[in-house]
């Protein structure tokens, strides 16, 4: 990593770190600055919590080298709006791994939209047409995704989904980078025969795109358990509820998630199935309680969802009939979708499959445990909101019930709301995400995780919170941002500054800027705007 001056960390001599956008743990998606182009970009810096194991096992830094460097050519080989575009990538011998030099996408990710709130039928169905463009593409290319999450869909500034973080993506010419007996990807979107070992169906990404949608619109995880096992358990054998608040994008989901792959529609019937569900729920919200019966727009009124890609298909007005999508009334009867014979065979299978799933290969999209998304009212020296020691001392006390106590891996604090990452009480292996709003504590709807084995725990009774309006005041003095529109408090061991840390940010249109402070409250680090 070259220099080039105070607190100004170049990367290949050419492009300068700004801020870190998110990270996990995987690695670090960071904002920068091109140099030689003068554009920002965003900067995919792919490595472990602990950077010390590549040098302890060159193994392991191999095979992470190949990761990324899958992840270059996965995306280089596509061409669409929807799929993230990469630009460059870095890899010399003085890092230990390479960087990859990707499209800036402004608008945060799916799982940061989802944190405000469920999305409308409507949205979602849109949005799904634009998630399935990409992944039509990636499968025309002999690309299968295998990771598709709300933490992996990024949004551009206005609104249209770009997915990204093919990491795991299953080239047809590549070998395995998985251990013999290994899960890869996320125990909530994965589909059941995934789980199964069974690899090569483009049918088992368009599972994990229903299941997102699902939990998009109905702001809930139908199969999410209290650990990992238990929730793959449930993928496996459990019924799927019906949708409640889908709409006319109940049906589809109906169709995508059932367990039988063979049975769901493929990419062509539900790009049509999207198209339709979107047009009938946008007239089912403007039509009112005054409209005259049957007065419904049509597609040729109603704006063709992701007006930029066709798909090569144009919405219908007459619905496509899902019964066809159905298996046949004279087949075996079936458990949400999958036949009963099949699934006693699961349930005995279950327990050796999941023992043999000891390695999980988990993306981070940019602010993947990223709330500071959710609108929160903006501070100011006069009217800090919960950002003072007062205030972040009775979030604290009120999100301590449902922590467990007071330890965290991570805590953020905004004007008006707060989100805490806790070790799942009865079990140090796994984290559950928490949200502060209105001072009342709820479990996030996105659910929690594994720690990885470098995840530290610290206690929030040891800041020192009484530093806060002294922090706040250096970050508006020092930050170089004159206009602030979002301010917010980071508490957690910095993954890329090792330690403890209190981490003040300052947002405006433009960016964001930093500062790092020991659990004291004596300033470490202070990264201004430019």
């Amino acid at each position: 990593m070259n220099t080039g001056g105070r607190n100004t960390q170049l990367i290949d001599g050419r492009f300068e770190l700004l801020e870190r956008l998110g990270g996990g743990g995987m690695g670090l998606v960071w904002r920068a600055r091109d140099t030689a182009l003068h554009r920002e970009v965003a900067l995919k810096e792919v490595r472990p919590l602990d950077p010390a194991v590549l040098e302890d096992d060159p193994e392991a830094a191999r095979v992470l080298r190949e990761r990324v460097l899958r992840e270059a050519r996965s995306l280089a080989r596509l061409s669409n709006p929807h799929v993230v575009t990469i630009h460059h990538i870095v890899d010399l011998p003085e890092f230990p791994h390479p960087w990859l030099v990707m499209e800036l996408v402004t608008g945060g990710s799916l799982h940061d939209r989802l944190a405000r709130g469920p999305l409308s039928p409507a949205e979602a169905a849109r949005l799904g047409r634009g998630v399935l463009s990409a992944l039509r593409a990636a499968h025309a290319a002999g690309i299968q995704h295998r990771d598709v999450k709300p933490g992996n869909v990024l949004l551009r500034a206005d609104g249209t989904p770009v997915l990204t973080d093919f990491g795991i993506a299953a080239l047809r010419e590549s070998t395995s980078l998985t251990a013999t007996g290994g899960l890869i990807g996320s125990p909530e979107y994965i589909a059941p025969e995934r789980i199964r070992g069974e690899e090569g169906n483009p049918a088992s990404d368009l599972w994990s795109l229903g299941m997102m949608l699902y939990v998009a619109v109905e702001g809930r995880h139908p199969l999410r358990r209290a650990t990992n096992i238990a929730t793959l358990a449930a993928v496996l054998d459990e019924p799927i509820p019906s949708p409640a608040r889908s709409g006319p994008l109940g049906p589809v989901l109906n169709a995508l998630l059932v367990r039988d792959a063979a049975a769901r529609p493929n990419a062509e019937q539900l790009d049509r199935l999207l198209a339709e569900a979107e047009v009938e729920a946008a007239a089912g919200a403007t039509a009112g309680p005054g409209a005259a019966p049957g007065a419904q727009p049509t597609a040729e009124t109603v704006r063709a969802p992701i007006d930029t890609v066709r798909l090569g298909t144009e919405p219908h007005t007459s619905p496509t009939r899902l019964d066809t999508l159905r298996p046949e009334p004279d087949r075996p009867r079936r458990v949400g979708g999958y036949s009963r014979r099949r699934a006693i065979w699961s349930s005995w299978s279950a327990a050796a499959v999941l023992a043999g799933a000891v390695l999980w290969t988990v993306n981070y999209g940019y602010g993947q445990d990223d709330p500071s998304n959710h609108q929160p009212v903006t501070a100011s020296p006069e009217h800090p909101g919960l950002i003072t020691p007062q205030g972040a001392r009775s979030v604290v006390q009120a999100m301590s019930p449902q922590l467990g106590g007071t330890r965290v891996l991570e805590f953020w604090l905004s004007a008006d709301n707060a989100y805490a990452r806790s070790p799942t009480p009865g079990d140090p292996r796994l984290y559950d995400k928490w949200d502060y709003r209105g001072g009342k504590t709820t479990r996030n709807p996105l659910g929690g995780g594994t720690i990885a084995g470098t995840g530290k725990v610290l206690d929030l009774n040891s800041v020192a919170w009484d530093k806060l309006p002294g922090l706040l005041q250096k970050a508006y003095t020092d930050l170089g941002i004159a206009h602030p529109t979002d301010e917010y408090v980071i508490v957690q061991d910095d993954v890329y500054t090792p330690g403890e840390a209190i981490m003040v940010y300052v947002k405006d249109a433009y960016g964001s800027a930093y500062l790092t402070a020991n659990l004291q409250g004596e300033v470490q680090q202070t990264s201004p705007r430019g």
